[in-house]
């Protein structure tokens, strides 16, 4: 197999122009991705010729060294063909690029025997036991975006010290080392195939093993002390469903002007006064929403690594997240409302970013109601923040 190796020369157009040269075939595989749980073979192999794997591995071993913005707009492309595809390689180069320092050099030479290498992973704890140069880890991990496609999975622990003291911490393994089980059965992002990734005493050696630092309430601190990078993940994942925003809006566009309103006796639904606001309500919801996003990847990544941003400045961050998912959702529920109930029959895409857009936009990391409380505890002084990050 060839190995892509990406480099920090090319531009953000550059990058747009290769991610849309795959479009057409993750379109013409969406259905077949989402039918099966998983990436289609064809589609993979697309995102691959096209870099966007290496997109979250180190320079050092061959990655792309991409900015937030060329990020956001490469995954809005890869989401208005297919939102799963975009999902993977989101949630691949997010684990990638927020875990990988927490590892010693030899190891990663091993991770990045290519720069294609693509990594899943669990946050919910399983369990480790010290053995002789390493632990034996054990647990159910769902969730795991990519797990049957992945070749590595970074795996939340927790190991009990001579102490008694609980100790919180992440095994990088094979996904050779571990099994599958096709658990993710749901409305949307299916093809994302976020199954559950199970571990039964498999053996990690220590230099694969890092533990989360403390952080000022004396718990382990998830963000590793960079809690802008969660906020910015945050926004890499949004990039997913702003495509699926985008893929809905251009279904509907390609038929405005040939599309009959039903029982009525326009021709088409640009004769419609009513039909024409409608549109345009929705048009502008979309395409203002994705310019409020490339805006705030933009004010992130001129602030990153953050370490003089306040924690209210990060919840509100994330109060623009919720914001902006709130206009893709209302905007294509109006684009279903144009099309009619044809637009649910399951060969036509519209159905598809629909059912993405709504599972995708109740993700952990995007919940408005936790946002709000997180937000208004912050300004308030009322309490603490409930949201890493």
């Amino acid at each position: 197999m060839t190995e892509t190796v990406g480099s920090t020369q090319e531009t953000t157009e550059e990058w747009v122009a290769k991610t849309r040269a795959a479009l057409p075939v993750l379109a013409a595989h969406a259905d077949a991705t989402d039918q099966q749980g998983r990436l289609a073979p064809e589609s993979v192999e697309a995102m691959r010729e096209a870099g966007l794997f290496a997109l979250g591995t180190p320079v050092e071993f061959g990655g792309a060294d991409v900015d937030l913005v060329t990020l956001v707009r490469v995954l809005s492309e890869l989401g208005r063909a297919c939102p799963s595809s975009a999902w993977v390689v989101s949630i691949s180069t997010g684990t990638k690029a927020h875990f990988s320092g927490g590892f010693p050099e030899k190891v990663l030479a091993e991770v990045y025997s290519h720069p294609d290498v693509r990594w899943c992973g669990g946050s919910t704890p399983g369990q480790a036991v010290a053995v002789p140069d390493g632990v034996k880890v054990s647990g159910r991990w769902a969730y795991a975006s990519g797990a049957e496609d992945a070749d590595w999975a970074f795996l939340a622990v927790v190991s009990v010290g001579d102490d008694g003291v609980p100790h919180v911490g992440g095994a990088l393994v094979p996904m050779s080392e571990l099994a599958v089980e096709r658990t993710w059965r749901v409305a949307g992002l299916q093809g994302t195939g976020s199954h559950t990734v199970v571990a039964d005493g498999v053996f990690v050696p220590a230099e694969r093993l890092f533990e989360f630092p403390l952080g000022p309430d004396g718990g382990p601190d998830l963000s590793q002390g960079r809690p802008l990078e969660i906020v910015s993940q945050t926004v890499s994942v949004t990039a997913t469903l702003a495509g699926a925003a985008l893929g809905a809006l251009d279904v509907v566009k390609a038929v405005v002007n040939t599309r009959k309103p039903p029982m009525t006796q326009y021709d088409s639904l640009a004769e419609s006064a009513s039909a024409r606001h409608v549109f345009a309500e929705a048009e502008h919801m979309v395409t203002s929403g994705y310019d409020r996003l490339i805006s705030l990847a933009g004010r992130i990544a001129e602030q990153l690594p953050g370490d003089d941003v306040t924690a209210v400045q990060r919840s509100s961050m994330r109060m623009e997240v919720v914001s902006i998912l709130q206009q893709f959702l209302r905007a294509v529920d109006l684009l279903l409302d144009l099309h009619g109930s044809s637009a649910f029959a399951l060969d036509n895409p519209l159905q598809r970013f629909w059912r993405d857009l709504n599972v995708g936009a109740r993700h952990a990391q995007l919940s408005p109601y936790l946002t709000t409380e997180n937000y208004g505890l912050l300004l308030t002084g009322a309490g603490g923040p409930v949201q890493v990050g």
